[in-house]
């Protein structure tokens, strides 16, 4: 059984290397792994070193505490949510929020005061 942290920190390499759409196997080629590899850690059935994550940080462009985000909120999970557990899992809202990023910074204001409006409405 994946330890929960391993896991974490998978669905955290999985969802920036969507966001910025990069494929398992380009990430893996600029980290110098194979694309399996990459696939293990995003599904933390495979641990992810010190040195691999600092590679990895890099290729994504952020820094290493990006891939703990999170965490805490996470071993707090009896709370009820309003959003699925493993939202950055699910391709759909992983290609809204590359899109949504894709949109100039005015337009995205915008557009983020529309869906706020209709959320508040729903």
């Amino acid at each position: 059984m994946a330890h929960p942290v391993d896991v974490h920190v998978g669905k955290r390499i999985r969802h920036r290397r969507w966001l910025v759409g990069m494929t398992q196997q380009q990430l893996a080629e600029q980290v110098g792994i194979k694309f399996q590899q990459i696939q293990k850690y995003e599904t933390g059935a495979n641990r992810v070193s010190a040195s691999r994550l600092w590679d990895i940080s890099e290729a994504l462009d952020v820094p290493v505490s990006f891939f703990f985000e999170g965490l805490d909120a996470e071993a707090e999970k009896g709370k009820a949510e309003a959003v699925p557990a493993d939202l950055m899992g699910d391709k759909e809202a992983l290609d809204l929020v590359r899109s949504y990023y894709a949109i100039p910074e005015n337009q995205r204001r915008r557009l983020f005061e529309l869906a706020r409006v209709l959320s508040d409405v729903a």
